[in-house]
């Protein structure tokens, strides 16, 4: 296997994988579920010939590669339990986003430094992610989200993980359904590989609490493009095989950690913090914005052009909203009331404003680089603008490299530990899925 000190490519894991099947001929195959828009094949490496069926996502966004590690990973402790491999077969989806992958193999070999990830930084605009379903699955668009949308009407799977990865901050897990017993493993488990807990995602703000760092994911709903991009709480992939009673995990396992997103004490002026934060992403958006508008016109009109300008655009559109609706001093008719915020949640608010900038002014700087020249003047601007966020990430937040090995063992252990659950609160493959389960109306995070 490839050594985890790095991130494997999308090519290394197609053959990491071709390797498992010929080593273990009786135990795995690898078989095509589609095909991505580039015409890169979608492996899926199946594990096991046990009743209970398990359907693991990685690569799901483009700039998060550790589930391909953590895909093979699992794949080779199946192989090396026979129980396992009796009790489920493990369908293990290499990456959904092979495309936008190979788009990230600027930064993916290292070094690991935050400079280096946000100025190679890839992840399309959101109506290009293939876990989303904008119009419904019966109009999904992209070949990738198809190919999903069969494999769970295929396996209808007793769980489904779906893999992620949080550039800076800490672990947490989004569930359609309680696993009870889940967070204390969850807790266990992040002690003992020293990932911190973030025990206040800004996409969960107001989402029922299964416990520290889980999270219950609202049914699905239909919303606006800026509510989508900030919400997970729409139609998605997620909640499409609910129908057979599938039990859906989304396990985020963090980059850089930062030790302060699992403080859950009372801070002492929240809403000081709080215009802080919001005040300081409306400055940082109108400063891109302005970068954008004497760029954008002397860009070429190209296919790889408009691909990096569709995510800074929807960046820059939810960017506003997001900061009103963290702003204390902002009150509108249709405005949710902030919940009670804890250390943590102001931590992580404040690192997904800076996280938005960053991307934003990664992605711009990728547009003036590729284009061969920089008529406009932007590009020293932008790699001062990068490199004090980075600083500010490392110094003021206090980020730390998380090595490739841990995050993908965290991330695997976290994984088979929602599958035994799984196993032993929902049941087997003959259940009719006709629950009840996730009754809560969804909350918007915002208004726009």
């Amino acid at each position: 296997m490839l050594p985890l000190l790095r991130y494997p490519t999308v090519d290394e894991l197609g053959a990491r994988a071709a390797t498992l099947v010929t080593r273990h001929p009786s135990q795995a195959r690898l078989r095509r579920a589609g095909t991505s828009r580039a015409g890169t094949p979608l492996w899926l490496l199946s594990v096991g010939h046990g009743p209970r069926q398990a359907l693991v996502v990685a690569g799901p966004h483009a700039n998060e590669p550790v589930g391909g590690a953590t895909v093979l990973r699992l794949a080779e402790r199946v192989l090396a339990d026979p129980r396992r491999q009796a009790d489920a077969t493990w369908n293990l989806l290499l990456c959904l986003d092979p495309d936008g992958l190979r788009r990230n193999e600027g930064w993916l070999h290292g070094p690991y430094t935050l400079g280096r990830y946000f100025r190679n930084f890839f992840r399309p605009g959101f109506l290009e992610q293939p876990e989303w379903l904008p119009d419904g699955a019966d109009h999904a668009a992209l070949p990738e989200t198809r190919a999903l949308l069969a494999l769970q009407d295929e396996l209808r799977p007793l769980l489904q993980c779906s893999l992620h990865g949080v550039d800076v901050g800490g672990g947490f897990v989004e569930l359609t359904h309680d696993l009870p017993g889940f967070s204390r493993r969850l807790a266990h488990t992040a002690a003992r590989l020293g990932i911190p807990r973030e025990l206040g995602p800004y996409d969960t703000l107001y989402w029922p609490r299964l416990g520290p760092a889980v999270y219950r994911i609202p049914p699905p709903r239909r919303g606006d493009l800026a509510a989508a991009i900030t919400e997970a709480a729409v139609e998605s992939t997620w909640f499409h095989p609910y129908r057979y009673g599938t039990v859906t995990a989304v396990v985020e396992a963090p980059m850089w950690g930062v030790a302060t997103v699992e403080d859950d004490t009372t801070p002492a002026d929240a809403a000081t913090f709080l215009r802080t934060v919001s005040r300081t992403l409306r400055h940082d958006s109108r400063l891109l914005a302005r970068l954008l508008a004497r760029t954008r016109h002397r860009l070429p009109t190209t296919p790889d052009t408009e691909r990096l300008l569709a995510p800074v655009d929807d960046y820059l559109l939810v960017c506003p909203g997001l900061a009103d609706a963290w702003d204390p001093d902002i009150v509108t008719a249709d405005a949710q009331p902030l919940p009670p915020l804890s250390t943590a949640h102001l931590a992580t608010l404040r690192i997904a404003g800076r996280r938005l900038a960053l991307r934003t002014a990664g992605l711009l700087h990728q547009l003036v680089t590729g284009a061969g020249s920089d008529p406009a003047g932007v590009l020293p601007e932008l790699d001062r603008l990068i490199d004090a966020w980075c600083d500010d990430y490392r110094d003021g937040c206090g980020a730390r490299w998380i090595p490739v090995a841990r995050q993908v063992e965290y991330q695997s252990r976290v994984v088979l530990a929602a599958f035994d659950l799984a196993a032993r609160h929902v049941g087997g493959p003959s259940r009719s899925g006709e629950s009840g389960w996730g009754s809560e109306a969804a909350v918007p995070m915002h208004r726009e």
